[in-house]
């Protein structure tokens, strides 16, 4: 009988919301792990977090810290990551990076498992986790490209606060008391750029997530022009994004318009998003089940519903789909990716 290899594991952005849901994920599979550092900024150095029944120390992420480290899961920062990746690969870690530093980076491969799994074999050393918005369409939108193609993709993102962050949470809750109790909300994190400006969440929607660019679109809808197209392979798709933040805590919600290059069956769409890994179709208007972000939230999956053909074109289809933005969007595909580099596959 052979004897399981095991890993040493590090977790970089350990105490963030991300960092938190990936040891949770880790330590519920049960994770080939031999040991385990929790790495961050010199902040939150010393801190203790609880991990498979042992009492671990957060210790400061540094060049020396990856020396020994077999697989390093990145959920710190662009810059955190620039600044420590390299490192991490010299001392021969796989670095599974969550963030934007490498994803448009041609030598690395940008991983959704559902959907281009077949990637990873490529890499060299670096492996990146898609933008949040950008995971749950590509898994939902893959099986519907493998059978008819996509010619064209018009999304509208309703994205969750936690996307910006724990402070952006509790801006957001602190907001709303304020609101309810008839006093003015104060704004001081969103939408999250250099500008000083700032606006309201709590009741009220900011079409703003990201800096915004030369071209009038921000960096969240170029994330997901460029990675879609770079996860899907085909640098011809038509895309078009407009994200948005909503007051909701977690899950993000999205509404997809896609145009096929062959003619469909309404039911044949519903039974291959239904068959599709890691997708769960919720689709029956007729007693009001759709996708909600309040059933999302704590779910690894992607939920798609209120799937019907445009009325414009007998080609595009109109989608909607949840899931949640630090699961699926962050820390389970992290750990998916994870999971296939440590475990053999049949």
């Amino acid at each position: 009988m052979s004897t399981q290899t095991l890993f040493n594991v590090a977790v970089v952005g350990a105490t963030g919301a991300v960092g938190e849901q990936i040891l949770r994920l880790l330590a519920e599979r049960s994770f080939p792990i031999k040991s385990m550092k929790l790495l961050s900024s010199a902040r939150s150095a010393g801190t203790k977090i609880s991990f498979q029944g042992r009492e671990l120390t957060v210790e400061e992420a540094t060049p020396e810290s990856f020396r020994d480290v077999d697989i390093a899961l990145f959920s710190a920062g662009t810059d955190v990551s620039k600044a420590l990746i390299p490192h991490a690969v010299q001392h021969g870690a796989v670095c599974i990076d969550n963030t934007n530093a490498y994803r448009m980076d041609p030598e690395t491969p940008l991983v959704v498992p559902e959907v281009n799994i077949d990637q990873i074999s490529g890499h060299k050393g670096i492996i990146a986790n898609p933008n949040c918005s950008t995971i749950q369409m590509v898994a939902a939108l893959k099986p519907l490209y493998d059978r008819y193609g996509i010619s064209r993709i018009i999304v509208s993102t309703y994205q969750a606060v936690s996307g910006a962050g724990a402070k952006a949470i509790n801006e957001l809750t602190r907001q709303s008391r304020e609101i309810l109790d008839g006093n003015d909300a104060k704004p001081d994190i969103l939408p999250v750029s250099s500008l000083p400006v700032k606006h309201q969440m709590a009741f009220n929607v900011i079409p703003q997530i990201d800096k915004f660019q030369d071209n009038g679109f921000t960096l969240e809808e170029m994330k997901m022009i460029r990675e879609t197209k770079k996860i899907m392979g085909d640098d011809t798709l038509e895309i078009t994004a407009t994200c948005v933040r909503v007051p909701v805590v977690y899950s993000h919600s999205e509404s997809v318009y896609v145009e096929l290059k062959q003619d469909f069956d309404i039911g044949e769409i519903k039974s291959l998003l239904a068959d599709a890994p890691g997708i769960v179709l919720v689709d029956d208007p007729d007693n009001q089940r759709y996708p909600l972000a309040t059933d999302a939230a704590g779910q690894n999956e992607v939920f798609v519903g209120r799937i019907r053909r445009d009325l414009s074109n007998s080609r595009a289809l109109n989608l909607w789909i949840v899931s949640d933005n630090l699961l699926k969007g962050a820390a389970w595909n992290a750990v998916q990716i994870a999971e296939y580099i440590a475990i053999p596959q049949a």
